[in-house]
């Protein structure tokens, strides 16, 4: 049986860091008060004229150098986010001719903060299929363009950055024991769509910004990440026992607090990031992962899980043995 496994992982984030502290000169709010309900203390913003694009590039250079690949080993990239440069064409496309890859396809995939989840089951669902046997998957945002910055209850909470993954067609038995993708689950719920949304768009002729139903979001995120994380474990044959790392969307440290106890997990099987790079939307994920690699948590062999829900309401996970 086929496995689309890891080969290669980086990331990128901007060099400008916005400490919390910074918003107290505009904002009616405080360092603590935005640590106490969200766990973020950083995030990073993207420079004037550097771009989602710019940043996906980055990620993916990283990733090329850690597989040992060049641009054109890649037969696909897909880019996961909700601020591309333009309406089209597509950052994918750009970040292909960034890289110098003459060959393959290049699209994104819009689902939010749920958009690398859903990068990963389409990269996936191509290696199976014989489409490819490489994939180039990244999530890459800059939300501080959509912000509202007179709204203290999301302006504080987003960050941009981006990260890249590698995956490559292997054999394996066709068990839980084999390295890669081992199970994914998507889903989503268009009634939920005005709980977190962006209030511009071709229809408005704006860009818009964010706007985001907090106490509501954080309801359905916990409820619906347990749930899709069960589900992927289900579809993989496994429990949670045998999960070595959780590796979560990082919006909010009490939604991944209260996911990894409805999984009944410990939070030191958790990759947690969100205190330095803040909610970055798609890119969320893959940064996470990368820095879990880097710090030495993520080793070969280790059963991950990634869980993420966002605007749509979109959600899903996936299970990879690393």
């Amino acid at each position: 049986m086929l496995r689309a496994v890891v080969k290669g992982i980086g990331h990128y984030l901007p060099e400008r860091v916005v400490e919390n502290a910074e918003f107290e000169a505009t904002l009616d709010t405080t360092d603590e008060w935005i640590r106490s309900r969200s766990g973020i203390e950083r995030r990073h913003f993207a420079a004037e004229g550097q771009t989602t694009s710019d940043l996906a590039q980055r990620a993916a250079e990283k990733a090329l150098e850690m597989a040992g690949f060049a641009p054109d080993d890649i037969d696909a990239i897909i880019v996961a986010t909700s601020t591309a440069d333009f309406t089209f064409p597509s950052a994918a496309t750009m970040v292909q001719n960034r890289l110098g890859m003459t060959r393959g396809f290049a699209f994104d995939v819009q689902a939010v903060c749920a958009g690398f989840v859903y990068a990963l089951a389409n990269a996936n669902a191509l290696i199976l299929s014989g489409q490819a046997e490489r994939v180039m998957v990244i999530g890459a945002e800059t939300f501080s363009r959509i912000m509202d910055w007179t709204d203290r209850s999301t302006c504080v909470l987003f960050g941009d950055g981006a990260g890249a993954l590698i995956l490559q067609a292997e054999e394996g038995a066709g068990d839980g024991a084999d390295r890669g993708i081992l199970s994914t689950d998507l889903n989503s719920d268009g009634r939920y769509r005005d709980l977190l949304y962006v209030d511009g768009g071709i229809s408005t002729g704006t860009s818009g910004v964010l706007r985001m139903q907090g106490r509501e979001v954080f309801r359905h995120a916990v409820e619906k990440l347990a749930e899709t994380a069960h589900a992927a474990l289900a579809r993989a044959g496994l429990g949670h026992e045998d999960v070595d790392w959780v590796v979560p969307h990082q919006a909010n440290i009490r939604i991944i607090q209260s996911t990894a106890k409805k999984l009944g997990l410990d939070m030191d099987k958790v990759v947690v990031t969100v205190q330095d790079h803040g909610n970055t939307s798609a890119a969320s994920i893959p940064l996470a992962l990368s820095v879990g690699v880097a710090r030495g948590q993520i080793k070969p062999g280790d059963v991950v899980v990634t869980e993420a829900i966002g605007g749509g309401l979109a959600w899903g996970s996936v299970v990879i043995r690393w």
